[in-house]
Formats: structure tokens, sequence, C-alpha cells
């Protein structure tokens, strides 16, 4: 049984979402100290985390941040701000995914099983653990990728479309591809949050000088460069 860490202060959807997602067999943990979320978080060890923006003490952000410093837990943001500035934010600070309030359950069920099923049964299906790119060795189990420079960590997200353009190096691979292979159903995510996980994925590799090993082709996708190219 997964375990989703609900973190939201409205007592009333609170129990609401709870009661639904118990409904689907998932065990649900709640908040009781919001000044300190992240010590709750270890604690409780879930295996997804749902989260508001807007919280007493520090804002969703703030603890999106902190949770990503310590764990590659996927992040599901649900929120009743609109800005697209704060799904851009979500994004950028590691979040998986963003549920506007008022949401629709079956959307939000959608994108929990989408976001459960792509972390985790492509953790435990993975045959490939090692992999050498570019001079670099990929580690899928440990969400890593290091070379002579230095080692990063790559969230979730950004493993999945690393191992998308590697896999079919010096391809052409498209936006709809990523999108379908990311979210099962692109009809549930937007173009812009692609160009958000593609670009923090980006920075991530210019950390240890792989920045230009992955090239958008205007109006087509994206391809990762063959390692002798490099």
């Amino acid at each position: 049984m997964f375990t989703i860490m609900l973190i939201e202060d409205d007592q009333t959807l609170f129990q609401e979402v709870k009661e639904r997602l118990t409904q689907w067999s998932y065990k649900v943990a709640g908040v009781t100290n919001f000044s300190n979320v992240l010590q709750e978080f270890t604690k409780i060890k879930p295996d997804l985390v749902i989260i508001d923006i807007q919280l007493p003490k520090f804002d969703g952000f703030h603890w999106c941040r902190m949770i990503r410093s310590h764990s590659n837990v996927p992040i599901i943001f649900l929120s009743s701000r609109d800005h697209p500035t704060d799904m851009v934010m979500s994004m950028q600070l590691g979040a998986d995914d963003f549920v506007q309030k008022p949401y629709h359950f079956d959307v939000l069920i959608a994108k929990i099983q989408a976001t459960l099923r792509r972390v985790y049964n492509y953790n435990t299906e993975q045959p490939l653990e090692l992999k050498t790119w570019c001079g670099a060795t990929i580690d899928f189990i440990k969400g890593t990728v290091s070379n002579e420079t230095g080692l990063i960590e790559l969230t979730k997200n950004e493993l999945f479309i690393l191992k998308l353009l590697v896999e079919r190096k010096n391809e052409i691979v498209t936006r709809d591809e990523l999108i379908t292979s990311l979210w099962d159903d692109e009809r549930f995510v937007s173009d812009n949050t692609l160009t958000v996980n593609i670009n923090r994925l980006r920075k991530r590799l210019a950390e240890i000088g792989l920045g230009e090993v992955i090239e958008t082709k205007v109006g087509q996708g994206y391809m990762a460069k063959e390692e002798s190219s490099i």
C-alpha cells in the first residue's frame, strides 16, 4: 500500500481528500505541526507528497524545497493559486505535477496513479542500473549523473526525460512523445510544464559541464547528442 502525505491546513478539504484516497486503497497521513513539516515527512516516509502552496508559518514552496533537498519523493501541488508563475515555480523547485483547485477528483487520482506508476514501476522494472554517456555515468537507481567534474542528483521527471533522450540519442524525440511518456495522458499537462522540466534538466547537466548535450530542434523536439560528438 502506498503512503501519501497530504500537507493541507484546511481540515475539511483534508478529510475529503483523505476519504477519497482511502477508498482507492492509499494510506493518507497529514501534518500536525506546520512549523516543522520536514520532521514529520522524515517520520512518515511517504511514497508521494501532495502539498498546498498557502500554508501556516511557511508556504508550500518552502517545504517543497526542503523536502527536495532530502529526498526525490514525487511531489504534487494542489492549490487554488492560478497564476502561471506558481506552476513554473513549483516545477523549478522539483515538483512532479500541479493540480489547481477547485479540482476534479478523477483528474487528481489520474495524476497520482500516473506519477506512482512512473516512479515506482520504473524503479523496480528498470533492467539497466548504470549507463555511460558523454563521458558521464548515469545511475538509474540512485538518480544521479556523475563525471570527473562532479555529481548531480535528478528528480524523477528529469531522470526519465534524460533516459528517453539517451535511449534514442542522435534522434529527435518530439514534445508529444515526451509528454505522453511522462504523464501517460497529455490532456492532463500543459506544454509549458515540459519546457520547465527540460530547462531544469539542462541547468543541472551544465553543473557538470554537460550543458550542451541536449539540443532543441525548433518545431520538432529534443535530441541527445552521441557521446562521440562531445
